[in-house]
């Protein structure tokens, strides 16, 4: 593959962390999810910064996505600054020092028809 594959920063306008869960594991828990693919050749420096509609964003969350790898990050385990808040409407912007490609999943199991959803984040120029 030649030239660079992704961007360096992303938005995702929706997220929200269910609040309850079906389950117990780790498998079943309701979650937010931010994957990152680096497909370069050098390491990526994120930068995650949360925003809501009724209070002052938060962040930087900082993480390295390595050189050639996939990164997969709960939302649910973030917490320094400050953990997100479930039952809350956010959205994020990621920020990477090389190109990457970003996308968002949710897994929804307050009742036991689970549902998950996907899409690639919005690149921004």
């Amino acid at each position: 593959m030649t030239g660079p594959v992704g961007h360096r920063v992303w938005a995702i306008a929706e997220g929200y962390i269910p609040p309850q869960s079906t389950g117990t594991s780790r498998e079943l828990t309701s979650h937010e999810t931010v994957c990152i693919l680096n497909v370069g050749d050098a390491d990526a420096q994120i930068e995650i910064t949360i925003y809501f509609a009724d209070r002052e964003p938060v962040g930087p969350y900082r993480f390295v996505c390595g050189a050639r790898r996939t990164l997969h990050l709960r939302f649910n385990d973030f917490s320094d600054p400050a953990p997100v808040p479930k039952g809350t409407d956010f959205a994020s912007v990621i920020a990477a020092d090389q190109p990457v490609v970003v996308q968002h999943t949710r897994l929804d199991t307050r009742q036991p028809a689970l549902a998950l959803l996907s899409t690639i984040a919005c690149p921004v120029a």
